[in-house]
């Protein structure tokens, strides 16, 4: 009898380990599509941020890395491709893949690691309550026009006449930057000039205003996840018109760009995977409130300036978070 006991013991713990092992087998790895505008990897910000959330590629969660570097297609085909997949949560590099992520499905969760105006462009319903499936980071690029002309002032303290390129009119997100720019600009005694940019077919037509207007500087709205080979294009036309530049993005700078100054993209990336984090642990896009930027950075490239003859203050190079020399 006892020995009938202890074997059936056995076999039912023989069982239950079977069961258990087949129940992690078959258990569901999350999924994260992830939308970049270029690049041909994770940002390794995020990557490391999900490692100390306790998140191991192909142990307890996958990546689906979707770049528009070097393809044609738009936004859609690439989200499409990510719904096919069945992703559990979208991250979209800026408001672009964002607004087109949220017209393609209201069920996956999508977290922007950036967008100037998430409610403005209708992307949330407000930042405290998003109320729909997106959710996470906004740059507050548009209020930071003053902060970008006076760094430009102190550099160059006859400035006068700036050109803006960026994207056409209609786009809320440039609309709001021009309108939060108008009001410094006049403090600053400082003429901007908007230049519609829709790609790198733009790119002369914003020299041609330049020298038109008589410009002086250019504060550059091209979206920072734009492909890195239009990046490395548009930095070395500017420095071939010798026109000091002030960008919002460090990936310009490491495109040999002079001057950033905006949102830390990788502190950015971080707080993007917190987001991830809480979503797949059962929070809901609409119940978390979208952050604004806390940390900022300044990076100054010694090296552009010299190639266009450009002297940086000392009172400027001092306040910089990161300087090339």
């Amino acid at each position: 009898m006892i020995k009938t006991i202890a074997a059936l013991v056995v076999a039912a713990a023989i069982l239950s380990a079977v069961n258990l092992a087949e129940a992690q087998q078959t258990e569901k790895i999350p999924r994260i599509g992830f939308l970049a505008g270029g690049g041909s990897a994770l940002p390794g910000a995020f990557v490391k941020k999900l490692g100390e959330l306790g998140y191991a590629e192909g142990k307890n969660i996958t990546f689906e890395y979707r770049s528009r570097e070097g393809r044609t297609e738009g936004w859609s085909d690439l989200i499409a491709e990510l719904i096919r997949l069945k992703v559990d949560i979208i991250v979209a590099d800026g408001s672009g893949p964002a607004a087109a992520a949220k017209n393609a499905t209201s069920t996956i969760p999508i977290v922007m690691t950036s967008s100037t105006d998430p409610v403005g462009i209708g992307l949330v319903a407000s930042l405290a309550r998003p109320g729909g499936n997106v959710t996470g980071l906004s740059s507050v690029s548009g209020e930071l026009g003053g902060k970008l002309l006076e760094i430009l002032k102190e550099i160059i303290p006859k400035l006068s006449r700036v050109v803006i390129p960026g994207p056409p009119p209609g786009s809320s997100t440039q609309d709001l930057f021009i309108k939060e720019t108008e009001h410094p600009a006049r403090a600053l005694k400082v003429q901007v000039t908007r230049v519609a940019v829709r790609g790198p077919e733009d790119y002369e037509n914003i020299f041609r205003v330049a020298t038109k207007e008589r410009a002086q500087a250019l504060v550059v709205r091209i979206p920072p996840n734009v492909p890195a080979g239009q990046r490395k294009q548009f930095v070395e036309l500017v420095a071939k018109r010798r026109l000091p530049a002030i960008y919002q993005a460090t990936n310009w700078i490491d495109a040999g760009g002079l001057i950033s100054y905006g949102a830390d993209r990788n502190f950015q990336f971080q707080r993007t995977a917190v987001y991830v984090d809480k979503i797949l642990k059962g929070a809901k896009p609409a119940d978390l409130p979208v952050e604004q930027p806390t940390k900022f950075e300044f990076v100054i490239n010694l090296k552009a300036a010299k190639q266009i003859g450009l002297t940086i203050p000392p009172n400027v190079l001092v306040r910089a978070d990161r300087v090339i020399k």
